[in-house]
């Protein structure tokens, strides 16, 4: 068997492991642990939700899947686009995320660390809004 590009180190590959991952990689933006059970369930794929939440916190922790909190507090999920430090721009209306790199942020998190007197300096900037298609194109993008 080929080893996954999603082998996480201690953690056996399961054929249930493998349909969260490939559910995943189907998705079109974030989503949540439910509407990832649903969706396996929906193609015939016998996976309990535990497994699916176990899964996803094993590929968050070694960072191939990114995972963000929406306004209401539930986490979202998807895999990562990129292999280097990031930050999101997240569609309250349908998911839809775009990567955004932050210079200024990365600046001002690390200045504030130092100021503090910390070391080891990590930071999650997540930026939600309504994307243009969700606004309905009326200009309400900047609201």
């Amino acid at each position: 068997m080929t080893p996954s590009p999603f082998a996480v180190p201690g953690i056996r590959t399961t054929r249930q492991r493998s349909a969260v991952v490939e559910a995943l990689s189907h998705a079109d933006g974030f989503r949540t642990a439910q509407q990832l059970h649903e969706r396996l369930r929906a193609d015939g794929v016998t996976v309990g939700l535990t497994t699916v939440y176990r899964t996803l916190q094993a590929l968050v922790d070694a960072e191939q899947v990114d995972m963000v909190r929406a306004d209401d507090g539930e986490a979202l999920y998807r895999l990562c686009a990129g292999q280097h430090h990031h930050h999101h721009l997240v569609c309250r209306g349908c998911g839809r995320t775009v990567e955004v790199e932050g210079p200024a942020v990365e600046e001002w998190a690390r200045e504030v660390g130092v100021r503090h007197g910390y070391r080891d300096i990590d930071h999650v900037v997540e930026i939600f809004g309504t994307c243009s298609t969700c606004a309905g194109n009326s200009g309400q993008e900047g609201s």
